[in-house]
Formats: C-alpha cells, sequence, structure tokens
C-alpha cells in the first residue's frame, strides 16, 4: 500500500471523507494544511502541470463562486500567484506518492493509481457542507410576537414572520 502525502484544508469534511477512504484501503495518510505550506511556482507546478488552468482551482472557493475570479479567464503566471497568495484557491487535495503528484479527488483514476477498496459512485471532490437545522425563535415587540426562522429556512419567506 502507499504512503500518502495529503495536502487539505484542515476540517475540510470532504477531505475527512477523502483521507477515511484513502485509510481504508490500507493506504497511510500523512495529513498537511495547505494553508501552512509556503507555495512557490514550482511546488504547485509539480501537482498541476498538464491541467488547464481551471482545473487548478477549489471551484467551491467564494471568489470563483461569486464570479470575484474566473479560472477560465487567467493566463499561468496571474494564476499561480492568486494561488499562492490564497491557498483555499487551490483545488483539494493535493496528493503525493513517491514523485508522483496529482490534484483533487477523481476515486475512479485514484484506484488507477493507488488502488481503493471501494470506489464511491457519488463525487467526493464537491465540498460535503452539513444541511443546516432549522430553528424557530420568537421576538417580542411593540407590535407583538414574530416568529423567526432560521438555518435551512425556506427560501421564499423571509426569516421573521408575524405571529
Amino acid at each position: 500500500m502507499a504512503t500518502i502525502t495529503f495536502f487539505e484544508k484542515a476540517g475540510c469534511a470532504g477531505n475527512a471523507r477523502q483521507k477515511k477512504l484513502l485509510a481504508d484501503s490500507g493506504h497511510e495518510v500523512l495529513a498537511q494544511d495547505l494553508r501552512h505550506k509556503v507555495w512557490t511556482n514550482m511546488a504547485l507546478l509539480e501537482f498541476l502541470i498538464g491541467l488547464p488552468v481551471a482545473q487548478w482551482f477549489n471551484a467551491s472557493a467564494p471568489a470563483i463562486k461569486s464570479g470575484e475570479i474566473v479560472p477560465g479567464e487567467l493566463d499561468e503566471p496571474t494564476a499561480l500567484a492568486l494561488l499562492r497568495d490564497n491557498p483555499l484557491l487551490i483545488r483539494r487535495p493535493l496528493l503525493q506518492v513517491g514523485d508522483e503528484r496529482k490534484v483533487g479527488f477523481n476515486a475512479t483514476a485514484i484506484d488507477a493509481w493507488i488502488g481503493l477498496r471501494d470506489v464511491p459512485a457519488d463525487n467526493l471532490e464537491a465540498c460535503q457542507r452539513p444541511v443546516p437545522e432549522r430553528r424557530v425563535f420568537y421576538a417580542h415587540s411593540g407590535d407583538g410576537a414574530y416568529r423567526c426562522h432560521f438555518g435551512a429556512a425556506s427560501p421564499d419567506a423571509g426569516p421573521c414572520e408575524p405571529r
């Protein structure tokens, strides 16, 4: 089995699930927080070489989702500068086994590369956010009580409504 250096965002539920799959498959996982590594252009390119610039970025990063950064419109030097300055923009995880390096977690490709016990059908690279619990509180004012929803409230309703 392989010893994998696994660059992650510590605390990320998706990365935790990926590491568990690797460990359950018999691999040794050496996790490192990618935010605590000083990245150089060469260190990044060792993982990213051969991929289009747009595939270098974490599609779930707020600046990507908002359209503030459009990876497909960037040249390599600009993209590398952005990734160096803000490692949370880097597509995760970065994986290294010996001298081989990969980016992202395509379970089928990883199975072909180092082997996995089970290859899940779902996308393990997608951000794993728990569904928030819907909670109701009552706010009282001179006009009466208002029921306020927090969490997974209906998108078409305001957070507070008259009781």
